[in-house]
């Protein structure tokens, strides 16, 4: 009887390791990538497109839980990044980083859905849905689903803890040339600001975008070829 009970109790220990065995290996990341907190403890992210503040409305495919994954060497980089932001009680915040492709493909389903435009006053006031594809803000391939392109901006930190964002002229993911970065159309301060952003980053290896002043891509990024649909969870 004793012994029934211990090959009971030892199978039933052998399932419970296996099913947690898959489970893991089904959450795990494909070889290369990191979750950015694991490498920057203290960094902030808000996750944009797993909430419903971004410019479609709603809790991007693909996106299953705020977590900010990127390939090692970026996270890397942007440790250098936070390092040199440290002693002015500066830091980093996140709101993309790898985006899949399935993600991508979303973006495009709802930029031709020419009658939704229920977050056009906060995002492309400016710009008509329609012109969205010829004027480069949505397209078919993203950067970011290669895993080397971040969207990020500065925070100051308050003696309490609190992150507030640098006010850099416009909000992330604002579709307008006055997110460009070197819009000359900002006061002086949003100007320094974006400058500053450009200046670290670029001294630690990335490429900002023309277009977006949160958007930078690794120069040498370790996937440049390859576009993943792994979600982010």
């Amino acid at each position: 009887m004793r012994f029934r009970k211990f090959l009971h109790g030892y199978f039933a220990l052998t399932a419970l390791f296996i099913l947690l065995s898959v489970a893991g290996q089904a959450n795990a990341l494909p070889e290369g990538f990191v979750y950015l907190e694991e490498v920057i403890p203290n960094v902030k992210i808000d996750l944009r497109y797993y909430s419903v503040n971004n410019f479609v409305g709603e809790r991007i495919e693909g996106y299953l839980a705020p977590r900010c994954i990127l390939t090692k060497e970026v996270a890397e980089a942007l440790r250098k990044v936070q390092e040199d932001l440290k002693p002015f009680g500066l830091g980093l915040k996140i709101y993309d980083a790898y985006r899949p492709q399935q993600a991508v493909n979303h973006f495009v389903r709802w930029a031709k859905d020419l009658q939704d435009t229920r977050m056009k006053s906060k995002f492309y006031p400016e710009i008509e849905k329609r012109d969205l594809f010829s004027q480069g803000y949505i397209a078919e391939k993203s950067s970011h689903t290669r895993g080397s392109t971040i969207d990020l901006t500065i925070v100051s930190m308050t003696s309490e803890g609190i992150a507030r964002e640098l006010y850099m002229g416009t909000g992330f993911d604002f579709f307008s040339p006055k997110s460009r970065p070197d819009d000359l159309s900002m006061a002086p301060a949003q100007r320094a600001q974006r400058l500053l952003l450009q200046t670290l980053m670029k001294k630690h290896g990335f490429n900002p975008h023309p277009q977006e002043w949160w958007h930078f891509t690794l120069k040498n990024e370790p996937y440049p070829d390859t576009y993943f649909d792994f979600p982010v969870r």
